[in-house]
C-alpha cells in the first residue's frame, strides 16, 4: 500500500502543487466532496472519448464518466454541435423553450411509466420534489428508503446512506441513523429504512407502518451502496405492497436508465407511480426531472387562478421552480444525448459490460483474490471483499484502506475509477479500453495481495 501510496504522489506533483493552493480557498480542496481523498486529489485538465488527461499531461481511461452521467464519454460530436448551436441563442431564459416539451416527449416514449414529466435542476432536486408530490397525493408525511440507498444530499434521504455496521440495528428492523451533521432534529422519525433485497423483512416492516407511509423510494438497482441488483421478485414485492395500501412507489433511476432503453423498470418489468432521471438525460450538463402517472403529476397544474405560487388562489397544489430549470443548453445536450442513444447502441454498450464483469471475476477467481465484482449493464463496482454479494450489509464489508489501494493504484496505471471501486462504460469505451482495465486491475490486485493487505478483505 505505501508504495502505491508513494508512486501515485510522484506521478502527480501539479496535483499536488494545486491542491495545496487550492484548499486555501476552497474546503478541502474541491467543490465536491467525492474528490477530495488522501493524499491529494487529481486535477483534470480535460476530456475527449473515452479518454481524461490531468494538469500534470498523465492520460487516463475514463470509467468514471462523471459517476455514469457520460454515456458517450467527453465532448461527444454530437453532443457539442448542439450545445454550440443553442448557446448562440442563449443560455437561459425566464420563459420555457419548446426543448422542455421535446425532451419531455422522449422520455414519455421510452420509459413506461412516465406519463407527464417536470424538469429541475439535478437528481437530488428532483428526488425532493418526487417526495413532495407523494406527500401531497396521499395526504401522509412518512417515507421508506432503502439502507444504502443513496438519493441526493437533500435532508428528507440523507438517512442510512452508509451506516455503521455496529449502529445499523438488525435486518429486521434497520436503524434510521443521520448520515451527516446538520440534519433537522427528528428526521430519521420520518424515514423507515428497508433492507434491500430481503423480501421478507421488508414485507413485514411496510405493512406494518403502511398508514403512515407516502412512498417507498428505491433505485431498481442500489447505485452509490454497490452496484447490487435486485433479487428476483423483490422489485415486483415492492409494487405490489405499495398498490395494496395506496403508497406511491418511487424509482430513482438518476444511475439506472441507461439499464435498458426505459430504464431499470423495463428490465425488471416493474412500473413504479413515479420515476427520478438525471445524469445521462441532461449530456454531462446539470439536469434532473420527475415524471410518472398523469393524475400524481396533475398537483402541478394550475387550478383557474392567476397566482402561480398560492393554492388558495387558484395556484397548483404544489408548486415547482427553479432559475435554471429546464434551460435550453442542458435540454438540447439531453436531446442529442438520447437519440445517439439507440436500442441497438445500448445493447452492445451493455453486452460489453457484461463482458468486463465476465472477464474481471474471472481473473479474481485465477488470482484467488478476496475480491468481487457486482454491477448490471454498463454499469459495475469492485469490492475489496469476498462475495456473493447481495446486501448492503455484505458490501459494507469492503476494506476501506483496500479499496482506497486499489483505486490509487489503478490511477497509477492509468485507468480512472470511483474511490469506492464504481464504474460505467460509455459508448466511446472498446475492448481495447476493457483490455487496459483487465491487465491493471491484475497488476494492482496482485501488489496488494502480494504485500499481504488483502488477507483482511476476506468477508
Amino acid at each position: 500500500m505505501s508504495s502505491i501510496v508513494d508512486d501515485y504522489v510522484r506521478l502527480t506533483p501539479r496535483s499536488r502543487e494545486h491542491f495545496e493552493r487550492s484548499r486555501a480557498v476552497v474546503p478541502a480542496g474541491a467543490t465536491r466532496s467525492l474528490n477530495s481523498w488522501l493524499p491529494h486529489p487529481v486535477y483534470v485538465r480535460g476530456g475527449k472519448g473515452p479518454l481524461v488527461w490531468d494538469i500534470d499531461g498523465r492520460e487516463y481511461v475514463d470509467f468514471l464518466n462523471n459517476y455514469t452521467a457520460l454515456i458517450h464519454g467527453h465532448a461527444h460530436p454530437a453532443v457539442t454541435a448542439a450545445i454550440s448551436e443553442r448557446l448562440e441563442s442563449g443560455t437561459s431564459f425566464g420563459f420555457s423553450t419548446e426543448l422542455e416539451a421535446t425532451l419531455a416527449a422522449l422520455l414519455v416514449e421510452r420509459v413506461p411509466s412516465v406519463e407527464r414529466v417536470r424538469f429541475t435542476g439535478s437528481g437530488s432536486e428532483a428526488v425532493m420534489f418526487a417526495l413532495r408530490l407523494a406527500r401531497a397525493f396521499t395526504g401522509r408525511m412518512r417515507v421508506a428508503k432503502m439502507e444504502g440507498g443513496f438519493h441526493g444530499a437533500q435532508d428528507d434521504v440523507m438517512v442510512s446512506v452508509r451506516p455503521p455496521p455496529a449502529q445499523a440495528g438488525p435486518i429486521a428492523q434497520p436503524a434510521a441513523l443521520p448520515e451527516t451533521h446538520g440534519l433537522p432534529p427528528g428526521l430519521a422519525e420520518r424515514v423507515l429504512v428497508l433492507p434491500f433485497n430481503h423480501v421478507d423483512e421488508t414485507t413485514a416492516l411496510i405493512e406494518a407502518h403502511a398508514g403512515e407511509l407516502s412512498a417507498v423510494i428505491v433505485e431498481p438497482m442500489l447505485g452509490v451502496g454497490g452496484m447490487i441488483p435486485p433479487v428476483p421478485g423483490y422489485l415486483a414485492r415492492l409494487r405490489e405492497l405499495c398498490t395494496t395500501h395506496g403508497i406511491l412507489l418511487i424509482f430513482d433511476e438518476v444511475i439506472s436508465l441507461r439499464l435498458a432503453p426505459g430504464g431499470g423498470q423495463e428490465l425488471y418489468q416493474v412500473t413504479p407511480d413515479l420515476t427520478v432521471m438525471g445524469k445521462i438525460i441532461g449530456g454531462g450538463l446539470p439536469v434532473g426531472a420527475v415524471g410518472g402517472r398523469a393524475d400524481v403529476m396533475a398537483l402541478l397544474e394550475p387550478r383557474g387562478g392567476h397566482d402561480m405560487y398560492d393554492p388558495r388562489a387558484g395556484g397548483p397544489a404544489l408548486y415547482q421552480g427553479g432559475t435554471f430549470t429546464g434551460n435550453p443548453l442542458t435540454l438540447a445536450a439531453g436531446l442529442a444525448t438520447l437519440r445517439e442513444l439507440t436500442p441497438d447502441r445500448l445493447a452492445s454498450l451493455d453486452a460489453l459490460g457484461d463482458e468486463l464483469r465476465r472477464r474481471i471475476a474471472d481473473l479474481l477467481g485465477r488470482l484467488g483474490a478476496p475480491v468481487t465484482v457486482t454491477g448490471a449493464g454498463s454499469l459495475f463496482t469492485i469490492h475489496m471483499t469476498g462475495g456473493p454479494l447481495r446486501t448492503f450489509r455484505e458490501v459494507r464489508r469492503a476494506d476501506s484502506v483496500l479499496q482506497q489501494g486499489l483505486f490509487l493504484g489503478l490511477l497509477n496505471e492509468g485507468v480512472m475509477l470511483a474511490p469506492r471501486g464504481m464504474g460505467s462504460l460509455s459508448t466511446q469505451t472498446t475492448a481495447l479500453h476493457v483490455d487496459r482495465l483487465v491487465d491493471a486491475v491484475g497488476r494492482v490486485i496482485s501488489n496488494l495481495c502480494d504485500g499481504g493487505a488483502a488477507r483482511g478483505a476476506r468477508g
